[in-house]
């Protein structure tokens, strides 16, 4: 049976910690409450833990994952920023707002392919520990079945992913109780992708942008 410790998330537990870590680091999955959802982490440069994320999810391999990130100078290792992006990440970080940005060079193939690429600063200390002693940036995706019910709880994401998962971590019920927003800046376009904890009204608004694209939530 898959293993289920719990701490807290603002005052997270270190030996909760190491044990995260130590999965990850082997190429497993861990689960573990942000501050928006409970989320699947793993090794984004490890391909063959992408590959047993999408399994785990049942999600299309044409859909890239979500990054969250330890702190926000990590976000250099994975997509190239621009002053839209530095805006909206002064404004919402720590936060529920995920940006997508274009790749940074001299990606993995696995992570190139993708096109572009969602990076988000958690508001939870725990997932923060967890990315930054694996690495600085770890996958960040729901911890549900794709298109299934949002987990805002360890059970809900047990009770769609079950034995798949290395280890689960019980943090009780997530501060927000639902997604991140998400809005691209690729090519210094504000789009937004999907609504979420952050209004879009407020997103504009701090961005300074005249014509942004209001697109279709996903």
């Amino acid at each position: 049976m898959a293993r289920i410790l719990e701490s807290n998330c603002l005052c997270p537990s270190l030996k909760v910690v190491e044990a995260a870590v130590k999965v990850i680091r082997a190429g497993g999955v861990v689960v573990a409450p942000t501050d928006t959802l409970y989320g699947i982490l793993a090794d984004p440069f490890n391909p063959d833990a992408v590959r047993k994320v999408f399994s785990i999810k049942r999600r299309s391999p044409d859909k890239p994952l979500p990054l969250l990130l330890a702190e926000t100078h990590y976000l250099f290792k994975v997509v190239k920023p621009n002053p839209l992006l530095w805006r909206l990440a002064q404004r919402f970080w720590p936060g529920g707002l995920t940006i997508v940005a274009e790749p940074a060079d001299n990606l993995p193939e696995h992570m190139a392919k993708w096109g572009a690429i969602g990076v988000r600063l958690p508001d939870c200390y725990l997932t923060r520990l967890i990315a930054r002693y694996s690495g600085g940036i770890v996958v960040g995706t729901s911890a549900n079945l794709s298109g299934r019910e949002n987990p805002n709880t360890v059970y809900i994401a047990y009770s769609q992913l079950g034995e798949a998962v290395d280890l689960y971590i019980d943090g009780g019920p997530t501060m927000k109780g639902d997604p991140s927003t998400v809005v691209s800046v690729v090519g210094g376009e504000l789009e937004l992708v999907r609504e979420g904890v952050v209004g879009w009204r407020e997103i504009v608004e701090a961005a300074g942008v005249n014509s942004p694209v209001n697109g279709s939530s996903e």
